[in-house]
């Protein structure tokens, strides 16, 4: 979970979680609201889609959907205060969903925070053993410590011969993801 892409994932997870929570028939005027929100979103209408998303949680602010949309658009628009704040609600209010935990594990790993997220994560995959995205991100998390201590290890003893593979190794691991994550008009399928 590298610093600089915590919005590549945050944009799979909102699809999570509307898949996870599921949108039945006689939710179809809320299903109408999520979709005009995502489709205002992923069209470039940012601040459109925001205002429309505060309009629904005006009136129904509980809603674990709507809530969830607005977290990924604040965390794309790098307002992770906020972004953490309404994620960690939302595991507060719906303890059960396991996507608002990943989403504000990838926050805490954004801020540097790798143990709250390593935390963060293995709360969501106990909440759901089957998570396979969460299940990725701790992997994610722990390479990326391996990094963290492979560098400082090349401070201490610049003249070890070992560290330099292992430590490209893991450059290598975060550089090919980040070429495939990105898919043609800016939309993201990587889930870091």
């Amino acid at each position: 979970m590298p610093t600089h892409h915590p919005s590549l994932s945050l944009r799979r997870w909102l699809t999570a979680l509307l898949l996870s929570i599921g949108i039945g028939v006689a939710w179809s005027a809320r299903a109408d609201e999520l979709a005009d929100v995502q489709r205002l979103y992923y069209s470039g209408q940012a601040a459109a889609a925001m205002e429309r998303a505060d309009q629904f949680l005006a009136v129904k602010p509980k809603d674990p959907q709507m809530r969830f949309i607005k977290g990924v658009m604040l965390a794309d628009a790098k307002r992770n205060v906020e972004a953490t704040a309404l994620f960690q609600q939302l595991t507060e209010d719906y303890p059960d969903l396991a996507e608002p935990y990943n989403n504000l594990a990838a926050l805490y790993a954004a801020a540097g925070d790798y143990a709250k997220a390593r935390a963060t994560l293995e709360q969501a995959l106990r909440t759901n053993p089957a998570y396979a995205v969460a299940q990725e991100n701790l992997g994610d998390l722990y390479a990326a410590l391996a990094a963290q201590s492979y560098s400082r290890a090349l401070k201490l003893d610049p003249a070890n011969v070992t560290v330099p593979p292992k430590l490209a190794i893991v450059r290598e691991l975060y550089k090919t993801r980040t070429a495939s994550a990105t898919v043609p008009g800016g939309a993201t399928t990587a889930a870091k």
